[in-house]
């Protein structure tokens, strides 16, 4: 039997049977209907949107209300009508105006915003003399787009004009010396060191602020109000600068610059190189004081947690990332968890949602939440939700998602407290307008716009997927957390794609596993923050309660960043994006299919795993990397050296690790090397030592060796920080030094005896020794027939040296070319060696020339074949003595021939595809 769901109607409801909780006269259910007659969603009736006026109920109830379980209809009012999108058009239209009014002039956007303006009063006329409702309607939606586009782009022309006020713009131009007073804008963070060739760049620190009063070297003065980037390096007093709080004026010293980018929102770079620290004029307000201390006291509450724990709880409850190390912060962007640092809107969302409940209850009687256990109405809940969105913003500091996060927040508490219905849709439209007029330079930022299309893709994409996982038996809270990742994850990677060139393909599974600890590590973190300053040791204790589900998130990230394939290369750019947008889109239409048949998803599961784990023999198959067979390779990582000596099945040597610890993991990941029997480290210079973690990262090292020059100290100390928090013993080369390791067998040829004393000392070769890349370890290597020798850093006088100091030094099979194949090379010693490979490990681009073509050209001559990683990738050598060939990373590889005896080799030597000529 079929029956006309619509015409169901329930029985009468008893008005004590509305609600378990307190009765709240203002709430919509329990209101009087005498003060509702007046609202504009209830005009003509005192109580229309229920299915019951005065005693009775309409007959004429939606499908979706006919069809609930329960008899008041179904709990969630926004399934009544469709998605309210009309403040999309105008959040869009405001956002894209700001977007390029940023980069014209005042005199064009003043032009365009008059034609708008013109444009749509003329809209606004036809739509009142059009009795058609339908059209009117559509022309005053257009109207409201363009004007909102005007706002936009005259908000954005005001704040642009700032960036040109005052001085500094020219003083920038100029590079001049400037003393500025200053006030604080941003919090003051540390930056990464970064490596510039052989030197490490020492950490700056890095803040906002507003530039206040200017003094030029000519004497002038300037009162004005003027964005700036305060830049402070190379002085002793770093952690002093770090401390200081927004709000705060202080005068500084500095030069100014121009920004590396005219959209960035500042007018000048203020570099600060010399001082004793910021000379405070004003100190902060007292509200910043406040959130200074509650920071403070989070960290102090964390202190005695574990390194992991305690240096990733302050960030995900207020994003303070000052003791995330290098390491955790690459696992996570690795991961795509980095907006669990950045204090994304979920952190608000937990908070408010233990003040109201589930937000689509928010206004029913069957609300949850604090609210009605303590007997709140609905305005008070309203005023409470916005003192803590507000507390949220002052205390997390207002970055791009702690805005979007508190902005939705108070539209939906605004529609609370008025018992208006509301959508969460419309209040993200209404937020990105209203935050888009207050500061349109979030229309040029990415992080606003990741956290914009993350929270669209929960509110539109989720609820659909959700459904459909739903209906292929899923159940309901697992399909809402894989539906939420994967949506997030679908609308934000082409945008990640365009600035790292990369695809996370653990995104989703991580982020399903780590969302299992988000909440009780963020409700935990806020309590602790909120009592460290009146209870310290509850602080303590509620932190170390926090730390436990805080660990398991920095494990979900160390973890599947650790995974072979957890991130895939893919092009960068616009055309990266528009690619992964199209594969993305069909394979949502395939796996709907997909999702029909069982088969096919298990397939599809375990070709994604497959991906990740990338086992050995299916990759070696697959990819032709790593050759069998291989002897040794030359890593591709950068401007930097980074090699790798087969020394048995899972064990190497390696030989440098380059200048930053992922290209060098990868490397070793890629090859299978699971156990360094030793590491060599040529020297202290920050592209051959910089990357040591990633080639400690999960592996058991036997011993670093390094060279006997600690110089530059500062790297040496790293790499005795490292191997310590390692547990990896440190030793120093000795000249004569013999060692192997499986078929490997090695000499240390270099650096030479520094002790007088010493029977081994030679004058001569000791005076050859002028810096850093003179005391390179220069190692002789034997395996499987062939001999290799390294020439690390050494420059043309040390190369003579280390000639003159070992006389039998004689022709070798593969040499790795000193310095980057730089133009500085002795070509005695290159005719002397006459090396059938030549191997330049140098990164593409680099600034130095590297590799010299002089160099190139030499070695070429003597009939060696030059590999280089900077176009060829990283590089592997095979074979034998008899046989020896490379093979490049992208798959390409050399002819290998037998040969006769090493010096008759005129025409095609081994491993060589073009002639070679005898030396």
């Amino acid at each position: 039997m079929t029956t006309d769901r619509a015409t169901l109607h329930p029985p009468p409801p008893d008005p004590e049977a509305v609600t378990d909780g307190p009765v709240h006269p203002d709430h919509p259910v329990h209101a009087d209907p005498s003060d509702r007659a007046d609202h504009p969603d209830h005009a003509g009736s005192d109580y229309p949107d229920h299915p019951y006026d005065a005693g009775s109920y309409h007959p004429d109830r939606t499908p979706i209300h006919a069809t609930a379980s329960s008899p008041y209809g179904a709990a969630d009012p926004r399934q009544d009508d469709g998605v309210d999108l009309r403040l999309v058009g105008p959040a869009l239209a405001a956002w894209g105006a700001a977007a390029l009014a940023l980069g014209w002039s005042g005199g064009v956007v003043a032009a365009v915003c008059v034609v708008a303006v013109v444009v749509a009063g003329i809209v606004v006329l036809g739509a009142v003399r059009r009795p058609d409702r339908r059209i009117a309607g559509a022309l005053v939606a257009l109207a409201a787009i363009l004007l909102s586009a005007v706002a936009g782009a005259a908000s954005a022309a005001l704040h642009a004009a700032d960036t040109r006020r005052g001085p500094l713009p020219e003083l920038a131009r100029r590079d001049a010396p400037v003393t500025a007073e200053v006030e604080v804008t941003g919090d003051p963070r540390l930056t990464r060191p970064r490596v510039r060739g052989a030197q490490q760049a020492p950490p700056s620190v890095v803040f906002t602020a507003d530039a206040l009063r200017v003094s030029a070297a000519d004497g002038a003065v300037t009162t004005t109000r003027t964005p700036v980037l305060v830049v402070v390096q190379r002085t002793k007093q770093l952690s002093t600068w770090q401390h200081l709080l927004p709000s705060t004026r202080i005068r500084i010293a500095a030069r100014a610059g121009t920004p590396l980018q005219s959209t960035d929102g500042i007018a000048a770079v203020l570099r600060v190189t010399a001082g004793p620290g910021p000379q405070v004029v004003r100190a902060p307000d007292a509200l910043q004081r406040f959130a200074g201390d509650l920071r403070a006291g989070l960290r102090a509450a964390t202190d005695d947690l574990s390194p992991d724990a305690r240096a990733l709880l302050p960030g995900l409850v207020v994003g303070d990332t000052s003791r995330v190390p290098p390491d955790l912060d690459d696992a996570f962007r690795a991961t795509d968890l980095t907006h669990l640092l950045a204090v994304s809107g979920s952190n608000l969302t937990i908070l408010l949602v233990l003040l109201i409940g589930p937000p689509h209850l928010s206004v029913r009687a069957e609300r949850r939440g604090l609210a009605p256990l303590l007997g709140l109405s609905l305005r008070t809940t309203a005023l409470v939700g916005g003192s803590v969105a507000l507390a949220f913003v002052i205390v997390c500091r207002p970055d791009p998602s702690v805005l979007r996060a508190a902005a939705c927040g108070l539209i939906t508490l605004l529609a609370i407290g008025t018992g208006r219905r509301r959508s969460l849709v419309p209040a993200l439209a209404g937020a990105v307008l209203v935050l888009v007029l207050y500061d349109p330079w979030l229309a040029r930022s990415y992080g606003f716009l990741l956290s914009v299309l993350a929270t669209g893709a929960l509110l539109l994409l989720a609820p659909r997927w959700s459904a459909a996982l739903q209906r292929r038996r899923v159940p309901p809270r697992l399909a809402e957390l894989i539906a939420a990742a994967a949506a997030a994850q679908a609308v934000c990677a082409p945008v990640i794609v365009m600035l790292a060139a990369r695809v996370g393909l653990v995104a989703v599974p991580c982020n399903l596993l780590a969302e299992l600890a988000v909440a009780p590590a963020t409700v935990l973190g806020f309590a602790a923050l909120a009592t460290a300053p009146l209870v310290p040791p509850l602080a303590q204790a509620l932190a170390w309660c926090a730390g436990w589900p805080t660990e398991w998130i920095a494990g979900v990230a160390r973890t599947g960043a650790a995974l072979p394939g957890a991130e895939l290369d893919w092009p960068g750019g616009w055309v990266g994006a528009l690619l992964l947008v199209a594969v993305t889109v069909v394979g949502v239409l395939v796996g709907r299919r997909l999702l029909r048949r069982p088969w096919l998803c298990v397939l599809g599961v375990l070709t994604l795993l497959v991906a990740v784990l990338r086992p050995a023999p299916l990759t070696r198959v697959l990819t032709g990397w790593p050759p069998p067979g291989w002897r040794a390779v030359a890593c591709d990582v950068g401007q930097g050296d980074g090699l790798v000596f087969s020394a048995g099945e899972g064990t190497a040597l390696v030989v440098d690790t380059g200048p930053e610890p992922t290209a060098i993991d990868h490397c070793l990941t890629d090859l299978g090397v699971r156990r360094i029997a030793l590491i060599v480290l040529t020297h202290f210079h920050a592209d051959h030592v910089s990357g040591l973690p990633g080639a400690l990262r999960g592996r058991s090292v036997g011993a670093i060796e390094t060279t006997t020059l600690p110089e530059p100290p500062g790297q040496a100390a790293f790499v005795r920080r490292t191997a310590a928090a390692a547990g990896v013993p440190v030793i120093a080369a000795a000249p004569g030094e013999r060692r192997s390791a499986g078929p490997l067998s090695w000499q240390v040829l270099w650096p030479p005896v520094t002790d007088p004393g010493d029977p081994a000392f030679s004058r001569a070769s000791s005076r050859a020794v002028e810096g850093p890349n003179d005391s390179s370890v220069t190692l002789l290597l034997r395996t499987a027939g062939l001999t290799f020798l390294l020439l690390g850093d050494l420059e043309p006088v040390a190369q003579q040296a280390l000639s003159a100091a070992h006389p039998e030094l004689t022709a070798v099979d593969v040499l790795k070319v000193a310095h980057h194949g730089s133009g500085h090379q002795d070509p005695w010693l290159i005719r002397r060696l006459a090396p059938r490979v030549a191997l330049i490990s140098c990164g593409a681009g680099n600034p130095y020339g590297h590799p010299a073509p002089r160099t190139v050209q030499a070695l070429r001559s003597q009939g060696a074949r030059v590999l280089r990683t900077d176009t060829d990738g990283a590089v592997a050598v095979l074979g034998g003595r008899d046989r020896l060939t490379t093979t490049v990373r992208n798959g390409r590889r050399s002819r290998g021939r037998p040969t006769g005896r090493r010096r008759a080799r005129a025409g095609t030597c081994a491993g060589c595809s073009s002639p070679c000529r005898s030396p």
